[in-house]
């Protein structure tokens, strides 16, 4: 008996996340100088900006005394194996999963990267209305984000359907 192809190549997804984040972030970083200088896209809604964050969402733990770099490490390399092995475990038709997983994957290790390199993430994009500003983000974010909201939708609507 031959064992269920698992849902791995969905790695490349996870990859290509990492990729369009990286270039992303090096673009901001050559093309946004400099820091906190909004450069408008759509008035009133969306602005290129950059900024840096070495905390996590929200810039939670951002004023810490650095402690927090190495915390957002263990915990991305963490969350990462869990993940790839939850993969190893999934068929690889199983969409609903595999994609979700592997966006929560690239954009964990886009922002690792960053740590790793820099000791912050390098965010910019920023959405706002009016006097409204949303926290900047990046694609990195945007995968994570995306992966975490599939997996809920999806998850409810499996168990919705039993």
């Amino acid at each position: 008996m031959h064992p269920k192809p698992n849902a791995l190549p969905w790695l490349l997804l996870s990859a290509l996340t990492i990729v369009l984040d990286q270039l992303t972030k090096w673009w901001a970083l050559t093309a946004l100088q400099p820091p906190g200088m909004p450069h408008v896209v759509i008035p009133g809604f969306l602005n290129w900006n950059l900024a840096f964050n070495t905390g996590a969402a929200f810039s939670f733990l951002a004023q810490s005394n650095g402690w927090q770099r190495w915390f957002f490490v263990v915990l991305a390399v963490a969350i990462t194996a869990a993940m790839v092995v939850w993969l190893t475990r999934t068929a690889r038709r199983e969409w609903r999963t595999a994609l979700p997983l592997s966006l929560v994957i690239g954009g964990a290790l886009g922002n690792l990267i960053d740590r790793l390199h820099a000791s912050q993430v390098t965010d910019f994009i920023q959405v706002y209305y009016h006097e409204w500003y949303y926290p900047t983000f990046n694609v990195a974010d945007c995968g994570i984000t995306v992966g975490a909201v599939l997996l809920i939708l999806f998850g409810l609507r499996s168990t919705s359907a039993k």
